[in-house]
């Protein structure tokens, strides 16, 4: 009976995995939304953003997780923003370090800004844990999820799987 509920626990496990490595969330379309909020730390997250911005599918964009040494002038240098778009609509957010921060930076962001839908811009093998943190922090609020196509290594997908199941099972004790 054990080694079939161990054998159980294994497949649902080996399952699970293949499906997060090979269903991948995709990039979004022209939907328009109230802001796009980015997660910073993966290649083309950022630029994706702006794109996002720049096309007027979205209004606002707040970048979360920026470190405290980065400053609007070297931001706009970097990622070619005029200056009246960092001035009207773009907001560096210093206060995150991690996934379960950012979550908590964009809900206090999308608050007081009172917006009724915005679109989350991340890699799409880190999708699905911003998704639940952000998900976890709002209510009322519709999320476009539009995922960066990235070439995760096996070792990365591994790490992050693991890191969706811990958190998702760390947040039944905390209800």
């Amino acid at each position: 009976m054990v080694r079939r509920v161990a054998a159980l626990a294994v497949l649902a496990w080996l399952l699970g995995f293949l499906w997060f490595a090979i269903a991948l969330p995709q990039p979004e379309s022209e939907t328009r939304t109230d802001a796009v909020i980015v997660f910073t730390g993966g290649s083309g997250r950022i630029d994706r953003a702006i794109e996002v911005l720049r096309k007027g599918w979205a209004d606002r964009l707040l970048v979360s997780g920026v470190d405290r040494e980065v400053r609007p002038r070297e931001f706009r240098t970097e990622y070619g923003v005029s200056r009246r778009h960092m001035e009207c609509c773009i907001t560096l957010g210093y206060e995150s370090v991690d996934t379960r921060t950012n979550a908590t930076e964009a809900a206090a962001w999308i608050a007081e800004n009172d917006f009724s839908s915005i679109r989350l811009v991340t890699t799409d093998w880190h999708m699905r844990r911003a998704d639940f943190e952000l998900e976890r922090n709002v209510s009322g609020v519709e999320i476009l999820r539009d995922a960066v196509p990235s070439q995760p290594s096996l070792r990365i997908l591994f790490l992050e799987y693991h890191k969706l199941l811990a958190r998702r099972v760390s947040s039944i004790w905390e209800k």
